[in-house]
């Protein structure tokens, strides 16, 4: 636990440059080992990372907080005051609680947190949002887009979500409260659509065995594996999922191409709903893993005394 523990402790300090896309090694002092983390792929929903030097346990607990643990907004609670369309009350519900929503964690506070101790909230840890809509002339569809919030940076992260069709003379008006909450207590409040890890593939390929027949080559679903002026090549070692394929069609006995992987290497991907960056989320969830581990040293220290 101590050197997971001085892991994460240093690995949420360079907030600044922990994102830049070149390669950062930190050295560690002691027992806590040594941490690498090169950033392959980044984009505005995106991270995709190389991490080394750190093991399973470590690197499970940062996905699972990820996706279980980082809060963000959601509409939780609705009050209709007119709905004439074919959906019912609770279908509209469930599906404004769905919307994602742009998160300002800095601003409000997670409802249980809040020092105004309410079930209804205020206006630290609640955002209203309103929508009143009217097919006047024909059959609309309702989008997203058309909830108006009263905080400007809580609004939809995208438009075009559709929410009812109203046909003509149907009317549709409603109040929705968004609050902080975590992807434990319901998915809509979870802040990525896929974050997952595997291990960093290793690839040998032995060339006094292999006679470059290219069966490995065709087999691959991948395209990791590439023929080259008469020699097996690998092409994109990234994009291995380890299936080992190549190793079975191989014809030479053993097969001249190994698979495997490295035990302390993970590639590491977020993809956020747009909520938050990939950055915030990543940088939260390992503030939320120090935060713990904190608290069990401490219960730890306690239990000694």
């Amino acid at each position: 636990m101590k050197r997971i523990y001085g892991v994460i402790a240093k690995f949420i300090l360079p907030t600044n440059i922990l994102f830049n896309g070149t390669m950062l090694v930190y050295a560690f002092m002691g027992r806590l080992g040594r941490l690498e983390v090169e950033v392959l792929e980044r984009d505005e929903k995106n991270l995709r990372l190389l991490i080394r030097e750190v093991d399973t346990p470590f690197i499970n607990a940062l996905r699972r907080n990820v996706i279980a643990e980082v809060p963000c907004m959601a509409i939780d609670d609705v009050v209709i005051i007119e709905n004439s369309s074919v959906f019912h009350d609770e279908i509209i519900a469930h599906r404004l609680g769905l919307i994602p929503l742009k998160t300002d964690l800095d601003s409000y506070n997670l409802p249980e947190e809040c020092s105004c101790k309410s079930e209804f909230g205020c206006n630290l840890c609640r955002v209203t949002l309103t929508l009143d809509r009217e097919a006047k002339e024909g059959t609309i569809t309702v989008y997203s887009g058309e909830l108006i919030s009263e905080n400007p940076n809580i609004v939809p992260v995208s438009d075009k979500i559709p929410i009812v069709k109203l046909a003509k003379g149907q009317k549709l008006r409603l109040e929705a409260y968004a609050r902080l909450g975590k992807g434990k207590k319901h998915a809509k409040w979870q802040p990525v659509s896929m974050c997952s890890y595997k291990y960093l593939p290793q690839i040998k390929i032995d060339p006094k065995s292999c006679d470059a027949c290219a069966k490995c080559v065709e087999v691959c679903p991948r395209k990791v594996l590439a023929k080259r002026e008469g020699k097996i090549e690998v092409h994109n070692l990234l994009a291995c999922t380890l299936c080992r394929d190549c190793m079975d069609v191989c014809p030479k006995q053993p097969p001249a191409i190994e698979v495997d992987w490295e035990k302390n290497a993970f590639i590491f991907n977020i993809e956020s709903t747009g909520v938050l960056s990939p950055e915030r989320i990543l940088m939260e969830a390992v503030k939320i893993l120090d935060k713990d581990l904190k608290e069990l040293a401490e219960q730890i220290e306690v239990q000694k005394a």
